[in-house]
């Protein structure tokens, strides 16, 4: 069946190609992938954009879900609805992914599983632009596979004039007592911006079946639970003219989360883990827009609180408290028609209290400057250089540059090689190093770990046959050291063994000396308006991967991606219905773990759909099915996504 509805698929875009019209997502907006405003035509990256429009209409409940359907991304997720997930690029891990929100780093000092709490509401988005392979030298820290850059509508510097007012109320329903709010408001009065979203995903989640598994003669039974979610976001912005050339935008956004967390982390037989985490994240922008010059003055503040339960069987709380406090300054100038000029300077300050990793704290501190310039009106280069400061790996440089050289306006090659770093977070640092008696097969902390460096080259083409159609291929390659990951150790080879069981195994974080990844992207991207009653959009791309280390170290998380990765969206509008799918196959390295009777499938396909109905210009009904044809997988193995989930509700701009 699955195979049939593939082909029908493909018959279906293939069938759009023969009309005509419109050209969206293909290279209308101007977007800061070299953090200098450029089409994506000139990035000389490989770029994609999805607007607000586009992540209404698709069948995701969540921005990770959205994410997860974007070419080149891989989301592993442990549960649906945005409850968590790890955001890959290019076999990347999920700590090497950059994530930001109006160019201010999200990224947690606890950790990188929570990169995807992101503290925005659908209806608050102006767009997501995804940058895929690094941009350390531009962004800093962590950008090793990519950036995804959040933008939302009352940071955009779209200021219209006149006045314009919008309100959306959209409720779900569904299986397994599933609640679903998505609400947006946005004012625009000149310059004045006023925004508001709150997003909520809730339900007692699905039953997972009493899992057994069979140890010689004995017979084990592990009960069976639900993965059960409460998913709340609420933000409120304000954005107006400080002078005649100054627009200050302000923002808070409070972010809750509390789910069954159940073999997320571990497989172990007495994980009944349950976790909650908190946060608030407050940011400002001051921006003063001249004539030949742009000057932008960001701060921005993120407190994160987690409790996570290991099992309600024994004493096995962990509390943590993280800060992160960021500021930056950037100035752009416009030195001619051939050559911009952008330089800044950046600082954040991290701490931890933690009963399970201590009470530590960080400072970081980045300068850096770019320069595009246009020797010819078809050609443009790029160059950056950064110096990073910070306490746990001293002074890093990482240089970077970027070509495009268009011999026609439908034809664009590209290319770029740079430097990236990473340093480790509290938890590779500082796992479980104040529990005691430890168990065996736990992850442990290792606070002498180095930073991890990567350097990196691609090469790639943008080819347009007609206006509505976009080409990408991307080819591309790593080399990786001091890479960090969790490696089986045992005691007797492990330095920090206080709290150690003698002669037991761990995964001990650790810097593996070489990885080195290479792959290829493909990508279609198809959008074209046959009349005023029909539209028709399609994306697809399709990702290979190969991660190697001279060592042959097995880890928890560098190879942990993969191999084959295909992801799609389709969008058909005619008349008053809507029609949405995505689609995602991947084809992985297979894994079980017998003790908690749980596999990691080579391969597998989810589907989702969704089909909505405009009753009336400001008022739509919704049907949406996620996981159409019941697949049963896991992302991580042990930790089960949810099966098929059938779900209904209204639509009301205001």
């Amino acid at each position: 069946m699955k195979q049939l509805f593939t082909i029908a698929l493909i018959g279906l875009t293939t069938w759009s190609f023969g009309q005509v019209d419109v050209d969206i997502l293909v290279d209308t907006l101007n977007i800061p992938a070299t953090s200098i405003p450029a089409s994506i035509a000139t990035t000389g990256r490989n770029v994609s954009i999805f607007t607000s429009k586009d992540i209404e209409a698709l069948p995701v409940t969540s921005i990770d879900e959205m994410l997860k359907y974007i070419p080149g991304i891989e989301v592993q997720s442990r549960n649906g609805f945005g409850a968590q997930a790890d955001i890959s690029m290019r076999g990347s891990t999920y700590t090497q992914v950059l994530i930001l929100i109006d160019g201010m780093r999200l990224n947690d000092p606890l950790t990188a599983h929570f990169n995807s709490n992101i503290p925005v509401g659908i209806s608050e988005i102006e767009r997501v632009e995804v940058l895929r392979g690094p941009a350390a030298s531009m962004y800093g820290p962590d950008a090793v596979g990519g950036v995804i850059h959040i933008i939302t509508k009352t940071f955009a510097s779209n200021h219209k004039k006149g006045k314009n007012t919008d309100a959306n109320i959209e409720m779900d329903f569904g299986q397994d007592n599933l609640r679903r709010a998505n609400l947006g408001f946005s004012h625009n009065r000149d310059r004045i911006k006023i925004g508001a979203s709150v997003l909520v995903n809730q339900s007692t989640g699905q039953e997972i079946a009493a899992q057994t598994f069979v140890n010689g003669s004995d017979t084990t039974s592990l009960g069976g639970y639900n993965n059960y979610f409460d998913v709340r976001t609420a933000t409120l912005s304000f954005s107006a003219p400080i002078s005649d050339k100054w627009q200050l935008s302000l923002r808070s956004a409070l972010d809750w989360r509390d789910f069954s967390a159940r073999y997320f982390y571990t497989g172990s037989v007495f994980d009944k883990s349950t976790e909650t985490t908190g946060h608030l994240w407050m940011q400002g922008q001051a921006v003063r827009v001249g004539s030949k010059s742009s000057t932008v003055i960001s701060a921005a503040y993120k407190y994160n609180e987690d409790e996570f339960i290991y099992s309600p069987d024994f004493s096995s709380t962990n509390n943590h408290q993280t800060q992160l406090a960021n500021f930056q300054v950037n100035h752009l100038v416009s030195v001619n028609g051939n050559l911009d000029i952008k330089t800044g300077v950046q600082a954040d300050y991290r701490t931890i209290v933690s009963n399970d990793r201590g009470d530590h704290e960080d400072l970081h501190l980045g300068i850096y400057g770019i320069a595009v310039y246009r020797p010819m009106s078809n050609l443009q280069l790029v160059g950056s250089l950064r110096g990073d400061y910070d306490e746990n790996y001293n002074v890093e440089f990482v240089p970077q540059v970027n070509a495009t050289y268009q011999p026609s306006k439908q034809l664009s090659i590209r290319a770029a090689a740079g430097r990236s770093i990473r340093a480790a977070d509290y938890t590779e640092r500082y796992v479980s190093f104040n529990l005691e008696n430890l168990t065996p097969g736990r992850n442990l902390g290792n606070p002498d770990l180095l930073a991890e460096s990567s350097w990196s080259e691609e090469i790639g083409l943008d080819w347009k046959p007609i206006p509505e159609w976009r080409l990408s291929g991307t080819a591309f390659f790593r080399q990786g050291t001091n890479l960090i990951d969790y490696v089986s150790t045992n005691e007797n080879n492990i330095v920090y063994n206080q709290n150690l069981r003698d002669s037991a195994d761990y995964f001990l974080a650790t810097n593996i000396a070489d990885v080195s990844t290479k792959g290829f992207e493909l990508e279609s991207w198809y959008s074209r308006t046959m009349n005023n009653d029909l539209y028709v959009g399609w994306g697809i791309g399709y990702t290979y991967l190969n991660t190697t280390n001279e060592e042959g170290v097995v880890s928890a998380y560098l190879s942990n991606h993969a191999r084959h990765l295909v992801n799609t969206n389709l969008l058909v509008t005619m008349n008053e219905i809507t029609f949405s799918l995505n689609g995602l196959y991947k084809a992985r390295a297979g894994r079980i773990a017998n003790g908690i009777n749980a596999e990691l499938t080579e391969n597998y396909m989810v589907w989702n759909m969704k089909v909505d109905w405009k009753i009336t210009p400001n008022f739509s009904a919704h049907v949406t099915a996620l996981n159409v044809f019941n697949e049963q997988y896991a992302d991580i193995l042990g930790a089960k996504m949810p099966n098929r989930w059938l779900m209904g509700g209204i639509r009301w701009n205001l």
